[in-house]
């Protein structure tokens, strides 16, 4: 599944979907170690050597965002720990957009 979402775009959202159930997500985050269910979002934390690893990793998935048009919040932290948050606010909870970038952010760091 994690590599048919590699292929797939996010699609915009303006709500009026409805968001993934819990069981929904906590199946799909089975194929994505590391990432975990975080109230109404997924989160993973990515550890780097140093500060500038950290820096160029934000920097490649700002592009993939960009290019996704899907953002999600990502705090950097202890100067070589970034945290990626994923939700789709449009409809305050998970869609298959998440899981999505989170695939291409996982595609990044392999």
């Amino acid at each position: 599944m994690k590599e048919e979402l590699l292929k797939k775009k996010c699609v915009p959202c303006e709500g009026g979907a409805p968001p993934f159930s819990s069981k929904d997500a906590i199946e799909r985050l089975l194929e994505f170690p590391g990432w975990q269910l975080s109230g109404k979002a997924i989160e993973r934390e990515f550890n780097f050597k140093n500060f500038a690893e950290a820096l160029n990793f934000i920097n490649k998935v700002g592009i993939v965002a960009e290019q996704e048009d899907h953002h999600p919040d990502i705090n950097f932290h202890d100067y070589k720990k970034v945290r990626i948050s994923l939700s789709t606010h449009a409809i305050s909870g998970l869609s298959e957009n998440d899981f999505i970038l989170a695939a291409k952010i996982e595609a990044i760091v392999s």
